[in-house]
């Protein structure tokens, strides 16, 4: 499945920054959801793993058309056969972490192998 192609920018008021600062630095950034296509609940971006209400909990930024919010989730407890963890919050809409593409990724991680291929090939000399 395809990643969510929803994005929005996250520009935190100081007040906020303030409020969070001694368990959180919250930084003003785009947040680009992390859900399969399709899905129909609000998006949403992690925002930070060490969450301060629990360690079983991470910081997501969720939001749809009206709004955006920071919301404590817990973790997606669901492992796959080779036991990697989801990655994404529990009762989350749709597919599982590990079965979330995300292309532009995948597209990066390809350039930068065949650049380094490039890199690491040996020069031809005469004869060879």
């Amino acid at each position: 499945m395809r990643r969510c192609t929803s994005a929005v920018r996250l520009d935190f008021p100081a007040h906020i920054v303030a409020l969070f600062a001694p368990t959180l630095r919250l930084e003003d950034h785009d947040a680009f959801c992390e859900l399969g296509e399709g899905h129909d609940e609000d998006h949403a971006d992690l925002i930070s793993i060490k969450d301060p209400t629990g360690p079983d909990r991470a910081v997501w930024a969720r939001w749809n058309d009206q709004a955006v919010r920071l919301a404590s989730l817990d973790w997606c407890q669901t492992e796959n056969h080779k036991e990697d963890a989801c990655g994404l919050f529990a009762d989350h809409p749709a597919a599982h972490g590990w079965d979330v593409r995300d292309l532009l990724k995948e597209a990066q991680a390809l350039a930068l192998e065949r650049e380094s291929q490039r890199r690491h090939r040996r020069p031809r000399t005469e004869g060879n």
